[in-house]
């Protein structure tokens, strides 16, 4: 007697103090743990059909009265059923998903680029994945081939390295790859660019234009394919003005905003300060504002990327737009041409920018 009470007592649920029942750990259903998921079988017994008859409702499929195919959806929505698309990619061979690799998700212009691609792969039924290099090329690779790995039918690469051959056995393999923002390094596919030499060029015209003839250049690290071509920008506005450009005008690096400020502390100091910037990417325009502002002398600045509230400082910074959701749009269209076999050549597509003067870049030179 005294057992059959004990067993009573450990296996009833009991109350806690706040009057809620708990269910002791040996009498929860073991269908309950995480990572039990609910199967088709649990569904066709719930239902009282065979698994076909669920497999039909599931995928679609005719040969199903209504009230059948109720019972069936009652039964899925009772038990949280998902369908397993796993087993669907070893019938099809795709996954419906693309991956996606970009430098940093935190920076806007990224963030533009990257809801264009989804939006794109959404409206071709597609799932998108995403993650951040971190500008560090091992890292790229690393994630690269994670997403191949997972058995996404495409790739949308913002490269980090210059060299893309560990991808050739994947593109071999049927993974469609497009490149944006930057080009692949050492192997032959699609990209998509802005027109980063001519927008550079363009804006240190504009400044040339004004007068000015002392004009700094600071932007990102110039084994940076972006980087590279709007110096490469700037130097030939400069040369066609016929102007030599002196070292002390020029700095490349690292974005970060101790670097910048350093730099355009240097070029607005001593007896021939430059009378305007031209800054290469958003992030290295705002530590360039923040420095203009502690100036007494106005300085003109003309920025290559648009940034938020721009159009909103005294004066408005005058800016080289590039279009980030025409740059993602495009590829993600590519990429899914690749999938549907109507593109076979790679191809290199520009996408032109916009100069947009809002002030900052009409400043005449100080002296």
């Amino acid at each position: 007697m005294r057992n059959i009470l004990w067993k009573a007592c450990v296996t009833a649920p009991v109350d806690d103090r706040t009057g809620h029942s708990i269910v002791p750990e040996t009498q929860r259903r073991p269908e309950n743990r995480y990572g039990n998921r609910p199967t088709m079988k649990d569904v066709a017994a719930r239902a009282g059909v065979g698994l076909k008859t669920v497999s039909r409702v599931v995928n679609g499929e005719p040969g199903v009265t209504p009230e059948t195919e109720r019972r069936v959806q009652e039964a899925i929505d009772a038990l949280g059923f998902r369908r397993n698309d796993s087993a669907r990619v070893l019938r099809k061979g795709r996954t419906a998903s693309i991956g996606l690799v970009l430098e940093d998700l935190a920076d806007p212009f990224y963030g533009q680029l990257s809801r264009a691609v989804e939006e794109v792969a959404r409206a071709h039924g597609a799932l998108l994945i995403n993650g951040s290099s971190a500008e560090d090329p091992d890292r790229e690779q690393e994630l690269a081939l994670a997403l191949c790995a997972r058995r996404v039918d495409g790739l949308v690469v913002i490269p980090a390295g210059d060299d893309h051959r560990y991808l050739e056995p994947e593109i071999k393999a049927g993974v469609a790859t497009v490149f944006v923002d930057r080009p692949a390094g050492r192997i032959d596919a699609d990209c998509v660019l802005s027109d980063n030499f001519g927008g550079a060029r363009e804006g240190v015209a504009h400044l040339l234009a004004h007068g000015h003839r002392r004009i700094g250049f600071i932007g990102d690290m110039p084994r940076i394919h972006t980087a590279a071509e709007r110096l490469r920008g700037y130097r030939a506005a400069m040369e066609e003005a016929g102007i030599p450009v002196e070292d002390a005008w020029m700095s490349l690096g690292a974005t970060d905003p101790v670097r910048v400020r350093r730099a355009a502390e240097e070029m607005l100091a001593g007896p021939a300060p430059v009378t305007a910037v031209f800054s290469g990417n958003n992030r290295v325009t705002v530590t360039v504002i923040r420095v203009l502002a502690e100036q007494t002398r106005r300085t003109a600045l003309v920025a290559f990327d648009d940034l938020e509230l721009a159009d909103l400082l005294q004066p408005g910074v005058t800016v080289v737009a590039q279009d980030a959701a025409t740059l993602g749009r495009t590829a993600a269209e590519r990429l899914f041409r690749q999938l549907d076999g109507t593109l076979l050549v790679p191809e290199r597509i520009e996408v032109p920018i916009r100069l947009v003067a809002r002030g900052s870049g009409e400043l005449p030179p100080a002296d």
